[in-house]
C-alpha cells in the first residue's frame, strides 16, 4: 500500500475490543483512525442521567407500557430504561431480519463505546478446559490456541482495567489479578457454608467484576460508589468502559482520530496481494460515502456486525465474500442460554439491611462435566449469577399509615439465574438478506440460529439443581421458572468468523488474523470457536491485546 496513507491503522468499532485495540496501537506508535457507527458520548458529560434519582427521570425511569407494547423491539428485550435508552440502537431505524418462525434478539448499542457503556461487567477468565472443549468432545472447530497462550494477556488486561474478586484456586475458573472483592452481604454469608456443605465440590463465591474497589489515580478513576447505576454511565470511571479507560489513553498519545456516526459497509480487497486496501463507510448524518486506507485493519464492530461487514465485502455481482474461502463465514453463531431463574426466602436476620447498592452479587461456578466421568445427558455446563437482597415493603392503604409502612423492609430473598453454554452448530448462521437493505444500502443481517436439545437439557438440569441447592441450604418457599430461550437474548453472541488452524475450515488464524488478508485482524466475539458458559468480554480484550502485539511486531519485521 502507499506509504502516504494518513493512518497506519484503522479500528472499526469502539467497544471493549475496539477501545483496547486503539489504546494498544497508538501506544505502540501507530497513527490510528477509529470508526464507529454510534453517536459521540464523552466520558462524564455524555451521561445525561448519571446520579439522577428515578423520580427525576421521565416516567420515573420505567419504560411506558404503550412503548413496550409497540413494535419497538428494544423496549421489549433490550434491558433498557428511559435513563439509558439513548445508548441503545433504534430497531425501527436500523432493522435486521429473521427467517419466518425463527427468533433472534440482536440487542445493539447506538453510541461510541458500544456495549462497554451498558454491559453487565462480570469478568471471568476462561479455563484450560474451555479451550480444549471442542477437541475433547469431538466437535468440529478445535481452538488453535490454549489457555497458556492467553494467560499473560489476561493478566495484562486485568491489571490495567481493574477487576474485583476473590482468589478461589478453582481449576475450572482460574483466578485473575484481583482487587479486593465486593463483600457478600449477611444473607449471602449465611447461605455460602450451608450450600457448600450440602453439595461438596460446589462453591458460592464473590462476583468477579470490572467494578473497581480501589482507586486508579493514574487513570483518573475512582472506586465504585455502590450506587448501582452503571447502565447510565459512570462519571467516576469505576467500571471499565472505553470512555473512561481506553479512549483517554489512546487520545493521550496524540495519535488517535475518532469518527463517530461512521457506518462501515464493507472492506475493499486486493486478492492478488491478499490485503485489505480500504474501508468504506457512510456518514450517518450526511449520507456521504467515503473510503479510507491504512496498512492495518482491526475489525471490532461486535460479533454479528463484524460478520455482516465481512459478508458484504465481496466482488461486484458475487454472493461470496472475499474472506469465505472456507465456507464457514457467518456460521457457528452462538449465544448463552440463560432464561432459568430460581429464588427463595432466607429466614431471619431481619435486623440487618445492606449498606449501599452493590452492582454485583455472587456466583456459583460450573460443576457439570468437569472430567469426573459423570453422565448428565448433555455436553458442557452452566453457572449461576445471583444475590440476596431485602426490598422495601410495597404500599398498602393510603395516608400516614401507608407512608409509615413503606419505611419497613421485607425479609431476605435470594435469586439466581443460570447461564449455559451453546455448542457450535454449523447451521446456526447469519447471512445477508437477498433483497432487503438498510438505509445505507447494506443488505440486512438475517439470522437463522436456534438452541438445540443439548442446551434445553442443560437448562432443565440447571433448574432442577438450582431448586435442590436452595432447598437443601435451608431457604423457604423456593420456586423456579423457565422462560422462552431465544438466541441473542443474553447479548453474548459469538462466532461467525471463527479462528482455527485450517484455512479451509476457519476464517481467522491463531492470532485473530484473517487467513485471506494478512493485514486484517478480527478481535471481537466473531472469532470465537466456542463460548464457555461464562461472560466473554475479558477474553475479547485479552485476545485483542495479544493480536495487536502480533500485528505490530509483524509490521515492524517487514
Amino acid at each position: 500500500m502507499a506509504s502516504t496513507n494518513r493512518f497506519d491503522a484503522i479500528v472499526i468499532g469502539s467497544g471493549v475490543s475496539g477501545g483496547f485495540a486503539a489504546k494498544e496501537l497508538t501506544e505502540k506508535g501507530l497513527r490510528v483512525l477509529m470508526l464507529d457507527r454510534g453517536f459521540m458520548v464523552e466520558h462524564g458529560e455524555g451521561y445525561r442521567y448519571d446520579g439522577t434519582p428515578a423520580y427525576e427521570v421521565p416516567a420515573r425511569n420505567i419504560m411506558p407500557k404503550p412503548l413496550i407494547k409497540s413494535d419497538y423491539f428494544i423496549a421489549k428485550h433490550g434491558y433498557i430504561s428511559p435513563s439509558n435508552q439513548a445508548f441503545y440502537n433504534n430497531d425501527r431505524l436500523n432493522p435486521y431480519a429473521t427467517d419466518e418462525g425463527d427468533k433472534f434478539y440482536w440487542i445493539r448499542p447506538a453510541a461510541v463505546g458500544g456495549k462497554s457503556i451498558i454491559w453487565g461487567r462480570w469478568c471471568f477468565r476462561w479455563s484450560p478446559a474451555d479451550f480444549e472443549a471442542n477437541k475433547r468432545d469431538g466437535i468440529d472447530g478445535d481452538w488453535p490456541i490454549r489457555y497458556d497462550d492467553l494467560a499473560p494477556w489476561y493478566s495484562y488486561v486485568e491489571k490495567y482495567i481493574g477487576v474485583s474478586g476473590s482468589r478461589e484456586n478453582l481449576p475450572y475458573l482460574p483466578d485473575s489479578e484481583f482487587q479486593p472483592p465486593m463483600p457478600m452481604n449477611v444473607a449471602e454469608k449465611w447461605l455460602k457454608p450451608r450450600l457448600e456443605a450440602q453439595f461438596p465440590g460446589r462453591k458460592l463465591i464473590h462476583a468477579r467484576l470490572s467494578n473497581m474497589t480501589e482507586d486508579k489515580p493514574d487513570q483518573n478513576r475512582t472506586k465504585c460508589q455502590f450506587r448501582n447505576q452503571c447502565s447510565n454511565g459512570c462519571s467516576f470511571g469505576a467500571y471499565f468502559s472505553t470512555q473512561a479507560v481506553t479512549l483517554p489513553a489512546a487520545r493521550a498519545t496524540g495519535r488517535l482520530t475518532l469518527r463517530s456516526d461512521a457506518v462501515v459497509t464493507n472492506l475493499e480487497y486486493d486478492a492478488s496481494r491478499k490485503l485489505v486496501t480500504g474501508v468504506r463507510f457512510v456518514d450517518a448524518k450526511t449520507g456521504q460515502a467515503e473510503t479510507v486506507r491504512a496498512n492495518l485493519i482491526f475489525l471490532c464492530a461486535s460479533a454479528m456486525a463484524s460478520t455482516q461487514i465481512l459478508l458484504n465485502s465481496r466482488p461486484a455481482g458475487s454472493d461470496r465474500s472475499y474472506f469465505d474461502r472456507s465456507g464457514t463465514l457467518g456460521r457457528y453463531v452462538m449465544d448463552h442460554i440463560f432464561r432459568v431463574g430460581i429464588k427463595g426466602e432466607i429466614p431471619g436476620m431481619e435486623e440487618f439491611i445492606e449498606y449501599g447498592r452493590r452492582p454485583g452479587g455472587v456466583y456459583i461456578p460450573r460443576f457439570r462435566n468437569l472430567g469426573d466421568g459423570e453422565d448428565v445427558g448433555f455436553k458442557r455446563g452452566y453457572g449461576y449469577q445471583g444475590g440476596a437482597r431485602r426490598e422495601v415493603a410495597p404500599p398498602v392503604g393510603f395516608g400516614a399509615s401507608m407512608k409509615h409502612g413503606m419505611r419497613k423492609y421485607g425479609g431476605w430473598k435470594f435469586e439466581m439465574g443460570a447461564f449455559g453454554e451453546c455448542l457450535p452448530y454449523k447451521d446456526n448462521r447469519v447471512s445477508l438478506h437477498p433483497n432487503k437493505v438498510d438505509r445505507f444500502g447494506v443488505p440486512l443481517a438475517r439470522f437463522d440460529v436456534r438452541f438445540r436439545d443439548n442446551e434445553l437439557k442443560m437448562m432443565a438440569d440447571a433448574r432442577a439443581q438450582g431448586e435442590a441447592m436452595l432447598k437443601a441450604a435451608g431457604l423457604q418457599n423456593v420456586t423456579s421458572e423457565e422462560k422462552e430461550h431465544v438466541p441473542g437474548d443474553a447479548i453474548h453472541e459469538m462466532g461467525g468468523a471463527r479462528m482455527g488452524v485450517d484455512p479451509h475450515a476457519s476464517v481467522l488464524n491463531r492470532w485473530s488474523q484473517a487467513h485471506d488478508a494478512t493485514n486484517l485482524y478480527v478481535t471481537d466475539g466473531a472469532q470465537m470457536a466456542s463460548i464457555s458458559c461464562i461472560n466473554p468480554s475479558l477474553t475479547f480484550m485479552a485476545l485483542t491485546a495479544r493480536a495487536v502485539d502480533h500485528a505490530v511486531k509483524r509490521t515492524k519485521a517487514v
